[in-house]
């Protein structure tokens, strides 16, 4: 062979290799995902939750996604934006992760937001669902399988409404999931508003505020406090005697199983709004409640569902991409179609990345076992959207 005929063998070649690289995906080696959460201090059992829930998954998928290995880097944010912020920075720069997921609190995803939506890497929340990211803040990085932070408020607005409440006071911490959820409760409930409490974030020691509500006299009181925040209050709230009088309304995680293990029986009777509950009748939703109990000794909470359908969703757009993960418009469209077995059932996203789903009416009662659990009532709201979708300029 002539040095002119090999030389044009070897351009050919060249060309070929560049036009099978370029119209081909290659697939990763491994799927690198950072579940950033609160893991210590009075929230920590929620991230815990989102944890546990998000490991079943991995677990029930046999450590791939889509077929690759995944690398699950589990991080505490100490329930601090700059410790958040910090980890999350790690995260992106150093161990270079493909998505990220786990965090509970609106203040903190509102701090760490940024920099996931600079660095171009999809973050999947299974929890934090500020209205910041619900309206002109909206990003195609952010996709939310829980809940928009006003909705379960606004179900419950509406259930207190419906039920003939006259009068409610309302609790929740100074932040902004706090002030969604008195806007949501608000929203529908169109009653009196004796009083309007702001605590602060992680307070244990409710005294001052269970006796601004009892000279307030309403009938009914709603509360929105996460982890030992609520589980303390509940446990106030009994001990003072107010339980008598006055009628406790919450959001699902303020009475959720893990409150429940926490206060007992003092929370029998308590009405609260959830859009998952462990007695959903559906096989993923079964099978998942199945099996968490038997791997860790529990029922699941909210977030443990939650943190299972996060973990769904990437596996399902893994899949979809065929590995490719580098290919950041695909991964967006296929986390977008959410094509994975949600444990609510059917799951679809609004055009600003939120869920549209049912939300239900829950009470705490004495199961057959004699477990002091919740009970599905019926629902509150069909194909639910939020109140801020509207305002986001993303195409549905």
């Amino acid at each position: 062979m002539s040095k002119k005929t090999t030389n044009a063998v070897l351009c050919a070649a060249l060309l070929l290799g560049l036009g099978a690289g370029a119209g081909s995906a290659w697939a990763a080696d491994k799927v690198k995902i950072g579940l950033l959460s609160t893991l210590s201090g009075p929230g920590a059992g929620l991230g815990v939750d989102i944890r546990d829930g998000f490991n079943l998954a991995l677990k029930h998928a046999g450590g791939k996604f889509g077929g690759l290995p995944v690398e699950l880097i589990v991080a505490d944010d100490q329930q601090n934006p700059d410790v958040a912020k910090q980890t999350a920075d790690r995260l992106l720069k150093r161990d270079k992760v493909d998505f990220m997921s786990g965090i509970v609190f609106s203040n903190i995803m509102l701090a760490v937001g940024p920099s996931v939506f600079a660095a171009q890497v999809p973050y999947v929340s299974a929890n934090a669902g500020p209205s910041q990211y619900a309206g002109e803040q909206c990003n195609p990085y952010f996709f939310n399988v829980a809940w928009q932070n006003d909705n379960l408020h606004e179900a419950v607005g509406k259930t207190v409404m419906d039920k003939g409440f006259k009068k409610v006071v309302l609790l929740a911490p100074n932040y902004p999931a706090g002030k969604d959820a008195i806007n949501g409760f608000k929203r529908f409930y169109k009653g009196a508003v004796a009083d309007e409490i702001y605590t602060k974030l992680g307070q244990l020691d409710y005294s001052a505020e269970l006796a601004q509500a009892r000279a307030a006299k309403p009938d009914a009181m709603y509360i929105f406090l996460p982890g030992g925040m609520g589980i303390n209050f509940i446990k106030q709230f009994v001990g003072a005697g107010l339980s008598k009088d006055i009628t406790l309304f919450g959001p699902g995680f303020s009475a959720d199983e893990d409150v429940i293990k926490a206060v007992g029986e003092p929370m029998l009777g308590m009405f609260n709004s959830s859009h998952w509950a462990h007695d959903m009748d559906n096989a993923a939703n079964k099978k998942f409640v199945a099996d968490f109990q038997k791997e860790y000794g529990r029922l699941p909470s909210l977030y443990a569902s939650q943190g299972y359908d996060a973990a769904q969703s990437i596996a399902a757009a893994v899949r979809d991409v065929k590995g490719n993960v580098d290919d950041r418009a695909a991964v967006l469209k296929a986390l977008k179609a959410a094509k994975f077995d949600s444990v609510r059932g059917p799951f679809k996203y609004n055009n600003n990345q939120y869920p549209v789903q049912d939300y239900y009416l829950r009470v705490i009662v004495k199961d057959s076992q004699g477990r002091v659990t919740n009970k599905t009532l019926g629902k509150i709201f069909s194909n639910h959207a939020d109140a801020y979708a509207a305002s986001c300029k993303m195409k549905s």
